[in-house]
């Protein structure tokens, strides 16, 4: 059974750091993508980051509104992978999403309807 298992969110202050986590079980291929989503209330779900897991180069990509903040790394032994946020601001405020590409993952795509499995997601509240 595919799962992604979300962790690390939570409250923090303006400045401040969160670092997300997800794992991946069940994926029966070696290659695959995960990438992180946030969708703020009355927001569309927006792409932040992605990262392919299981082969010797990570593709990643960063969106262009974390680029400097955020950071995407990878552990291939645990399919997990890690979103550091730093410098949080109020507008990161959303529910994170870890979500898995297993068709087009070396596309570096941030765009939802690519990913076909979704975990649960996690809160993440930036405010003083």
């Amino acid at each position: 059974q595919l799962q992604l298992v979300e962790s690390g969110g939570g409250l923090v202050q303006p400045g401040g750091s969160l670092t997300l986590s997800c794992a991946a079980s069940g994926f029966t291929q070696d290659t695959y993508a995960l990438g992180w989503f946030r969708q703020a209330p009355g927001k569309e779900r927006e792409g932040v980051s992605c990262i392919t897991i299981g082969d010797r180069q990570d593709w990643s990509k960063l969106a262009a509104s974390v680029t400097g903040r955020f950071s995407i790394s990878r552990d291939n032994a645990k399919n997990t992978v890690y979103l550091r946020m730093n410098n949080l601001k109020p507008e990161d405020t959303a529910v994170y999403y870890c979500a898995a590409n297993v068709h087009t993952y070396y596309s570096q795509s941030l765009y939802p309807l690519e990913y076909t499995y979704w975990g649960q997601g996690t809160q993440v509240t930036v405010s003083p």
